[in-house]
């Protein structure tokens, strides 16, 4: 059974073995293909169109399943073709514009990189040499400064010994007038000896609170200098440091292997400091210390001057108050007093005070043992790991105890320090009294003996 169609295509259909087959025989192909085919030829979508209209439903219904492919003509096929060499063209130029740009943008980035590198170093270098140039500012005024230092401490040395050698004239001047006072009968006289004792203490306690306020400037401005030299040595200890990790930064290199990645490294720390103030601050520093040094050495001259003339002070009134005592000697006679009752208690008391040293010290070395194994509890105590470092009872009773021994050793030692000052005082209380003998016994004594005896070891010398 077949059906031709109206063009070129005739539709045929067969039975064998129970099955049905269809073919069409497509005129200018010159072959039979079967419907689930495709004619190898190719024609046009208008050339190679089946009648489908002769045909029956059900065969209308599967060709339209085996439509065959669409045609294209040879001028399609070639502008298909020159399109696919046009885009591969178009992309293997983008890729490789892409690589070259990708070779100029390392090497670039590369430069840049080397570049930074290379100006980060310089910089580096070049605050190395501003590190190095203050240093070396700092070095030279620490330097004067500590020089000043040891001069000033030596100028503040003489003051003190100038200072502790107007308490021996001062405190024979003061025994002298205390022995004359107790002169009795008609030698208690307001003499020229008198007036020129007291123009003596007058004199010795005028060069002291002179010494004195010059010891107190000197200690002021000698703390002034070491807070000066401290801020100096601070100062250089930040730049030692900090010279240090500039240098260590300095020879750092891309292959180093200290080098690793940091977060939150890229930032400028809040308590960071500006190049300007970084150069005041040091140059703060040497202003201060050359100022202090200056204010030093202006003091050094005034120690001079003052120590010159309260010597010169001092010979001139010594010398006056010898001559009349002098001539006082030559008009004395003597007198007596009974005083040797109080001297024999005086004795007798400074006996039982010295008993009371050895018992008071003997106590103080008792509670030492006592102390030192309390602290050392405590101590090994705090080794206690983790939990177990407990404030138990343990912890605060053994407080407790060294609080108290160290109670009873300040009690005892304050109470040792009273006993010695008492010791000091009736030892003074004792020379006192046996000068109060003396002078009861006769004021030529007072005068020649004991005062005129004091006053000859008074060397009063140039500091």
């Amino acid at each position: 059974m077949s059906w031709r169609g109206s063009g070129h295509a005739v539709c045929t259909r067969s039975q064998k073995g129970g099955r049905k087959r269809f073919s069409a025989t497509i005129h200018g192909c010159g072959k039979k293909q079967d419907t689930f085919g495709v004619c190898s030829t190719e024609l046009s979508p208008v050339d190679s169109r089946i009648d489908y209209t002769v045909m029956p439903p059900s065969t209308r219904v599967m060709a339209k399943l085996v439509r065959p492919p669409p045609r294209f003509n040879h001028e399609e096929w070639t502008r298909s073709n020159l399109t696919k060499y046009a885009n591969a063209d178009v992309e293997r130029q983008s890729a490789e514009r892409l690589v070259e740009e990708s070779k100029r943008l390392s090497d670039e980035t590369q430069k840049r990189s080397e570049r930074s590198q290379a100006d980060v170093h310089k910089k580096l270098q070049q605050r190395l040499d501003d590190i190095r140039y203050w240093k070396k500012e700092l070095d030279d005024k620490l330097d004067r400064l500590v020089t000043e230092i040891d001069s000033l401490i030596a100028y503040k040395t003489r003051v003190e010994k100038a200072l502790q050698a107007s308490e021996e004239p001062l405190h024979i001047a003061k025994q002298c007038l205390a022995n004359r006072e107790r002169r009795t009968s008609i030698d208690l006289v307001h003499d020229d000896v008198q007036k020129e004792l007291l123009k003596e203490v007058e004199t010795l306690e005028g060069v002291q609170a002179l010494l004195q306020r010059t010891l107190d400037e000197a200690t002021e401005q000698l703390r002034l200098n070491r807070k000066a030299k401290y801020l100096i040595e601070k100062d250089l200890k930040d730049k030692f440091h900090a010279q240090d990790i500039d240098e260590y930064c300095e020879h750092l290199r891309n292959n180093s292997a200290e080098i690793h990645y940091k977060d939150g490294a890229v930032k400028i720390e809040t308590n960071s400091t500006s190049p300007e103030e970084w150069k005041d601050f040091s140059n703060a520093n040497i202003e201060n210390a050359e100022r202090e040094r200056m204010n030093s050495t202006n003091l050094r001259s005034a120690i001079d001057g003052i120590l010159q003339q309260t010597t010169n002070d001092i010979r001139k009134q010594t010398d006056a108050t010898n001559l009349a005592f002098a001539k006082r000697i030559a008009e004395t006679k003597d007198t007596k007093g009974k005083l040797e009752d109080h001297l024999n208690k005086v004795l007798a008391q400074i006996i039982e005070n010295e008993e009371n040293v050895a018992r008071l010290r003997k106590a103080i070395a008792d509670k030492q043992p006592p102390l030192m194994l309390a602290e050392t509890r405590l101590d090994t105590r705090k080794n206690r790991p983790n939990v177990e470092l407990c404030r138990d009872p343990v912890q605060y009773r053994l407080i407790e105890e060294v609080t108290e021994l160290e109670c009873s050793i300040a009690q005892l030692k304050q109470r040792l320090a009273d006993t010695l000052d008492s010791l000091k005082g009736l030892a003074r209380n004792q020379l006192s009294l046996e000068d109060d003998i003396k002078v009861k016994t006769n004021t030529l004594f007072i005068d020649d003996v004991e005062c005129m005896g004091m006053r000859k070891s008074l060397n009063i010398q140039y500091f």
